[in-house]
C-alpha cells in the first residue's frame, strides 16, 4: 500500500467475550469526526462462553467498513493482544480503545491536532466521562473526577504515585513511543519488587513517564469511561489495590533516589493502618521510615512500628538537606489541605514531597 493511502490514526481495540459491548464501542468509533483512521480489533482468543459472539461482531462491522481489520488471537491477556494490535497498526498516531466503552464524536481528531501542534508531546489524553451509577459506583466516579484535574505534564508527572493518572482507552501517543519507551508487559512479575500479577497499564506509563516521555490531556471529553461489574480491574488480581502497590513501588524508589538527598530516609504523612500498608512493597525495598505525621490526637505522640508519630506541627519548613515527605493518605480532600500546608512551608511537589496515596 502506497504511504499516501496510510491511516492518520490506528485505534488498537483488544477485546475478550465483549459480544454485548462491542457495536456500541465500533460505533462510537465509526462516527468519529475524523475519518482518517482503521481499527486494529484484537480478539484475545474469547472462549467457549462467547461462542465465536465476538469474532462474529468483528467480521460483520469489517465487511461494512474496510477501516476495521479484525485479529483473531490465541488467548494471552490483554498485554499482548494490546502489544499484536500495535505491531499491526500502520498510522503515525496509535490510539487504545476498550471493548466496553465509548468515544465521543470529535476524540480522534481533537487528540491528532494536539500532536500535530505540539511536537514534544509523546502522549495525549483527554477527559472523560463516568459511565455509570454515581450513587453506586462513587469511588470510581470520585477517580474521574481526579483524574479530570490533571491536564499538564507537570500535573501527570508528579501524580503518578497516587494512582494511574491516564484512563487508558483515553490514550493517543506517536507510533515511535512504543520503539523508545516500549509496549505493554505481560502479567507476571517483573522482579523481586513485584511478585505477583500487576496492572499492565499502569506500568506501561509509569515506565514511559520514568524514560522521559512527556504527556498532556486536551481539556475536553474524548470517552464515556464505563463501569460495569465484569470490568477486568474490578474481577482480576492484577488490579487490585495490592498490585498497585507493588507495581509503583520499584518506580517510587528510583524517582526518590534521584530526588530525595537523604534517601532512603524519608517522613510519611499518614500513620493509618491502610495508609502503612499501601508502603510496604516499598519497606520491602529499603525504603526507612524516620517519622510519621498525623492530625488524629489518638495517633499523635505514640509509636508505630517504634516509629514516632508526630504533629504537623513539627514538620520544619522545607530545606534542601530537610526531611521529605510521602503524603500517603486516602482522601483526596485531605491530600489536597495536606499539599497546600506544605506549600506554605515551602514544600513543592517533587521538591521535599511528593503525594504517594
Amino acid at each position: 500500500m502506497p504511504p499516501a493511502s496510510l491511516p492518520k490514526v490506528s485505534v488498537c481495540l483488544p477485546c475478550y467475550n465483549a459480544a454485548s459491548t462491542l457495536p456500541a464501542a465500533l460505533d462510537s468509533l465509526l462516527a468519529q469526526t475524523l475519518p482518517d483512521f482503521e481499527i486494529i480489533a484484537a480478539d484475545d482468543g474469547s472462549d467457549e462462553a462467547d461462542g465465536g459472539a465476538t469474532w462474529d461482531v468483528l467480521c460483520a462491522y469489517a465487511r461494512r467498513d474496510a477501516r476495521i481489520r479484525p485479529l483473531r488471537l490465541a488467548h494471552q491477556g490483554v498485554a499482548l493482544a494490546w502489544n499484536a494490535a500495535v505491531e499491526a497498526a500502520r498510522a503515525p498516531f496509535i490510539a487504545r480503545m476498550d471493548a466496553d466503552d465509548l468515544c465521543l464524536p470529535e476524540r480522534l481528531e481533537m487528540q491528532v491536532a494536539r500532536l500535530d501542534a505540539e511536537p514534544r508531546l509523546d502522549l495525549v489524553s483527554g477527559l472523560v466521562r463516568f459511565g455509570g451509577d454515581r450513587a453506586e459506583r462513587l469511588g470510581y466516579a470520585l477517580h474521574v473526577d481526579w483524574l479530570n484535574t490533571l491536564l499538564t505534564h507537570e500535573d501527570i508527572s508528579l501524580n503518578r504515585f497516587v494512582e494511574s493518572p491516564l484512563a487508558n482507552p483515553s490514550v493517543m501517543f506517536r507510533r515511535e513511543g512504543v520503539a523508545r519507551f516500549g509496549g505493554a508487559r505481560p502479567n507476571i512479575g517483573l522482579d523481586s519488587a513485584c511478585a505477583g500479577p500487576f496492572p499492565e497499564d499502569y506500568e506501561q506509563w509509569l515506565r514511559w513517564l520514568a524514560l522521559g516521555a512527556r504527556m498532556a490531556k486536551v481539556q475536553a471529553e474524548v470517552i464515556v469511561w464505563n463501569d460495569p461489574p465484569t470490568r477486568i480491574s474490578r474481577t482480576r488480581d492484577e488490579y487490585s489495590l495490592e498490585a498497585f502497590a507493588r507495581i509503583k513501588a520499584g518506580y517510587l524508589r528510583s524517582w526518590l533516589e534521584e530526588r530525595n538527598p537523604r534517601h532512603p530516609k524519608v517522613w510519611v504523612w499518614g500513620a493509618g493502618r491502610v495508609s502503612r500498608k499501601r508502603l510496604d512493597p516499598l519497606l520491602g525495598l529499603g525504603l526507612v521510615i524516620e517519622n510519621f505525621v498525623d492530625i488524629d490526637p489518638r495517633k499523635v505522640g505514640q509509636r508505630v512500628h517504634g516509629i514516632p508519630v508526630l504533629p504537623r506541627e513539627a514538620v520544619p519548613p522545607h530545606a534542601p538537606d530537610g526531611p521529605f515527605l510521602l503524603v500517603n493518605v486516602a482522601s483526596r480532600g485531605a491530600r489536597q489541605e495536606i499539599m497546600q500546608w506544605l506549600t506554605g512551608l515551602g514544600y513543592q511537589p517533587g521538591a521535599g514531597c511528593v503525594a504517594v496515596g
